[in-house]
């Protein structure tokens, strides 16, 4: 049998690989707004497992499957038997049966390599406590489309070292271009991490790291399964908001990014967010188009 492509982490695709998908989900845009039909995924069966909520992630992969013609099924946890103990393998190898790819949004990056490694079909990390790489996809998509390549860009990470910054240091080194991140004391990236990587730099002044920037971004201060953090949290990152004066230490036509949703008066301020170099609504929107290019791809190769 054919080895199956999964995308687990945003380095599961090679440079070649992401290049194609941008070229492709801009055509696949294209067609999307001049009510062009692209159904190329007519006939196919997109299972959706959520452990962790979720509202940008279900609609993108649910629209975006039936706009390319397919199906989307919804399963909670709570709602199958997964949420009463069955095996991840035993789970995976009856799903990947009934269907032709499998998207996951659940807590530990370990439930998705098992599923993976017992499906029959290509598997889609939706969101994991490790890495968020549907979300890179869309930022970098809607940084290409405003800007043009990243190569050799600055992008400004400040706040949490949560899965979204470490799928940013993932494609630091692919796509070669400088991360630098700020974090509040006790929430850096570990050292063997930044150590192995030429491309991340770690600032703990967050005015510092925003110095020049191409892409400002953020994201909230207390992630998913972080909640009883949440009080210590807000007092910790105080000074890590992406407000007006930090966006005027980026370049004057820096980008603001944040993955949504936000917290106005937490991790950035109501102007920068609503603000004129605020991109997070084409953002969102991009993760639809992003993801339908990824369905096609993962599905049937290059077209």
């Amino acid at each position: 049998m054919e080895k199956v492509k999964h995308f687990l982490k945003l380095v599961d695709l090679s440079i070649d690989e992401l290049s194609y998908l941008f070229d492709r989900a801009k055509i696949i845009k294209a067609n999307y707004k001049s009510y062009k039909k692209t159904w190329t995924l007519e006939d196919r069966t997109l299972v959706m497992i959520f452990e962790k909520a979720s509202t940008r992630t279900r609609l993108s992969f649910e629209a975006g499957m039936n706009q390319m013609g397919g199906n989307a099924v919804y399963l909670n946890t709570r709602d199958s038997q997964l949420g009463r103990g069955e095996p991840v393998e035993d789970a995976a190898q009856v799903i990947s049966r009934m269907s032709d790819v499998v998207m996951i949004r659940t807590f530990e990056q370990d439930i998705i390599e098992r599923f993976a490694k017992n499906s029959r079909v290509p598997v889609i990390n939706g969101l994991t406590n490790e890495y968020h790489p549907c979300q890179i996809l869309a930022d970098i998509f809607t940084f290409i489309e405003k800007r043009g390549p990243i190569q050799g860009k600055k992008v400004a990470w400040i706040g949490d070292s949560n899965n979204v910054c470490m799928t940013w240091l993932q494609a630091a080194e692919l796509l070669d271009f400088e991360l630098h991140v700020s974090t509040p004391k006790g929430y850096e990236i570990e050292a063997d991490v930044i150590d192995s990587n030429d491309n991340v730099f770690q600032y703990d002044e967050p005015m510092k790291a925003a110095k020049d920037a191409d892409i400002l971004t953020t994201d909230v201060w207390t992630s998913m399964g972080f909640e009883s953090e949440n009080k210590e949290r807000l007092k910790d990152f105080a000074n890590w908001q992406v407000d007006k004066k930090m966006i005027n230490e980026a370049k004057k036509d820096a980008l603001f990014m944040h993955c949504l949703p936000a917290h106005r008066g937490e991790e950035v301020s109501g102007e920068v967010i609503d603000g004129a170099q605020s991109v997070v609504w084409e953002e969102a929107e991009n993760r639809l188009h992003i993801q339908k290019a990824l369905l096609e791809y993962l599905l049937l190769g290059k077209q």
